[in-house]
């Protein structure tokens, strides 16, 4: 079996190529990483990823920040509140812990297919996984937004079905029996819900860290992004670039994080006190999703988590990042009372949102 490189405070680390040639082995250190144990952080960070990932990972974040920094104008005609802003650009819509997010701005977007082959009834009922990308065609500085976020995504999207493949004898025999013969791999790779969101957080100002809190140890809890669990199977999560805004207008430089607190903060199973977690820039990690948690009956569980600290600096400082949730279809079984993907997405929408997502289910 694959050694297990970790210590008290990271994450279980394992190569993409024992992953993907001998997923049967890998039995333990999932367990470490995602299960149900205390300690068990809910992340595994992958290592030895395609060569071009590093390269489509900067260039995709460049090209976040240069569209964060549109005309306001601009970027709303790519904004999709039909959909509950889960498709094209959203800020400032997502409710955290009650607030308006103002800090971070998203582009959603299904890196797989443009427009999902669906009735037009499932579309109408679930137009936050169906209603179909759209795109800053015709920007100038944007021209590959386009193929660059699907590029980066279709890496994640190779190495989360590998990884599913690993996670497959967790699942719940009750739920199996419920979906047929659906594995963990097919509920992501034959689904038309699979989602991306590249992520630019604005650099911080003074009047963002007015309600920030810090605790004993100088975490500034939700500074950049809110307590919560993923609601995926699984989350794909590229580490974070930060970007420096240039005073004479030449493009932003690559800098380092400007605090130690800053960055992706994890509790682990049954503790109190969140680990912060880094990403190496090379590596891809991915999360357990609260879909995944219900299909493995907690076998493998999902972890709170949040994004915090402080980007202020003498110059100002964005925080680039991508997170594929890699996920089910609407009608795909998920939970042992018969709960389907698509009524449990409109429970987890009505958390994060002031209005209720469009056609939502009663509870």
């Amino acid at each position: 079996m694959a050694s297990i490189t970790s210590d008290s405070t990271g994450p279980v680390a394992i190569s993409y190529q024992d992953l993907s040639q001998h997923p049967e082995s890998l039995h333990e250190d999932i367990v470490a990483a995602l299960g149900s144990e205390p300690g068990c952080l809910g992340i595994i960070v992958i290592r030895d990823i395609p060569s071009d990932f590093t390269i489509l990972r900067e260039r995709l974040f460049r090209l976040s920040h240069k569209f964060a920094n549109l005309p306001d104008e601009v970027k709303e005609t790519l904004a999709k509140p039909e959909t509950s802003y889960c498709f094209g650009w959203s800020h400032g819509k997502e409710i955290m812990n009650g607030k308006p997010d103002t800090q971070k701005g998203s582009f959603y977007a299904n890196p797989l297919m443009d427009n999902p082959d669906v009735s037009d009834r499932l579309r109408q009922d679930h137009p936050e996984y169906y209603s179909g990308n759209v795109w800053p065609s015709g920007i100038e500085g944007l021209e590959d937004f386009e193929n660059t976020f699907k590029a980066l995504g279709k890496i994640v999207f190779n190495v989360g079905i590998a990884l599913a493949k690993a996670c497959e004898k967790f699942v719940s025999p009750s739920i199996s029996n419920q979906s047929g013969t659906k594995t963990v791999e097919s509920l992501i790779s034959t689904s038309k819900c699979n989602k991306a969101r590249l992520l630019h957080y604005y650099p911080e100002t003074s009047a963002s860290t007015t309600t920030t809190t810090t605790n004993d140890e100088g975490v500034q809890n939700d500074a950049l992004c809110g307590i919560h669990l993923d609601h995926s199977l699984l989350t794909g999560l590229c580490s974070a670039m930060y970007l420096s805004d240039s005073q004479n207008g030449s493009e932003p430089k690559i800098v380092s994080s400007p605090n130690d607190s800053t960055g992706l903060w994890i509790y682990p199973r049954n503790s109190e006190n969140p680990i912060k977690v880094t990403i190496p820039e090379n590596c891809l990690a991915f999360q357990t999703g609260e879909a995944l948690s219900l299909l493995t009956n907690n076998k493998l569980s999902a972890t709170p988590h949040f994004v915090s600290g402080s980007t202020k600096s003498k110059d100002p400082i964005s925080r680039e990042t991508f997170a594929f949730f890699l996920q089910p279809d609407v009608d795909d079984i998920i939970g042992t009372n018969g709960e389907t993907f698509g009524q449990f997405t409109k429970r987890v929408l009505g958390r994060h949102y002031a209005e209720k997502a469009t056609g939502e289910a009663e509870d």
